[in-house]
């Protein structure tokens, strides 16, 4: 790029620096965009120059993968009832180590790396949880799936006073109940709920998907930007399905209780995060009320 291209560059980004200063941006980090580890350090590295240039971001991470790789070499077995990992006492502490003491710590040492403040907060003493089961799709019988929570208070004080103090919280998505109790929780919900919580201008979500497809398998067919009441008509023509719908469901909450924007972007591209907030054009999809 010449050196004029790259003034242009940041010509374009001017207006969009000036209106997100200060703001809030959640970015949930997962799926297979978190398996390379020079794209983590690169998008870890975008993050600090989000808050370099005036942002406030937070970083909410996942780490299946992982976890089911972890769970293997203990012989652990790992089984999943319709999407959410069954976890007995077993995997809930082997799912506490990962996401602690290798998962985060990664992400973390990344922003260190990148000259910005990065931080460890765990899920655990922000998050609090119930205890959740699922239904057979058969039957309709409860199945226990043991120690996985749905979110159902969120205390921000500990995010807040991070970014007061130009830190970059990185968020461990577990959870506990009122007796101490640690539940594993999905972190596309975790994601939402703190975002909600913050009233955060963007939740961002980094996965191997480009945004939302009308045809899954051809990526011309990216739709750039959907409203809240186009949503319904996407399900009903089976745009949006499966593992898709629950984030979807959730980000229309998001954006019902205070969020700004949601944008599902592809977060093996890249800078695709850099792209999609400075860009006119963007990179993946964005979701707004109205």
């Amino acid at each position: 790029m010449q050196a004029m291209d790259k003034a242009e560059v940041l010509n374009e980004a001017l207006p969009y620096i000036q209106a997100f200063r200060d703001q809030i941006v959640v970015v949930k980090f997962g799926g297979s965009a978190m398996e390379d580890p020079q794209l983590t350090l690169k998008t870890m590295r975008d993050i600090v120059l989000l808050e370099a240039i005036g942002m406030k971001p937070v970083v909410v991470h996942g780490g299946g993968k992982a976890i089911t790789a972890r769970l293997k070499e203990l012989n652990i077995e790992t089984v999943f009832v319709n999407g959410l990992r069954k976890t007995c006492d077993k995997t809930i502490a082997v799912v506490d180590d990962v996401l602690h003491n290798q998962t985060n710590r990664h992400l973390v040492s990344g922003i260190l790396g990148a000259g910005g403040k990065g931080t460890q907060i765990s899920g655990k003493k922000i998050l609090r949880a119930k205890r959740l089961t699922s239904k057979d799709p058969q039957t309709g019988e409860e199945l226990d799936i043991g120690f996985v929570g749905g979110i159902i208070a969120v205390d921000t004080a500990p995010v807040l006073d991070a970014l007061r103090h130009n830190f970059i919280p990185v968020i461990v998505p577990l959870a506990t109940d009122f007796y101490g109790q640690p539940y594993n929780v999905n972190a596309d919900m975790a994601a939402c709920d703190i975002a909600k919580a913050l009233k955060a201008r963007k939740l961002m979500f980094l996965s191997d998907v480009p945004g939302i497809l009308r045809d899954p398998k051809d990526e011309s067919t990216l739709i750039s930007s959907i409203k809240i009441a186009d949503v319904p008509g996407l399900i009903a023509d089976g745009v949006l399905s499966g593992g898709m719908l629950p984030k979807i469901n959730s980000s229309v909450e998001a954006l019902e209780n205070g969020v700004g924007e949601v944008h599902m972007i592809d977060g093996r591209v890249e800078h695709s995060l850099l792209l999609e907030i400075f860009t006119d054009r963007g990179i993946g999809t964005e979701i707004v009320k109205s």
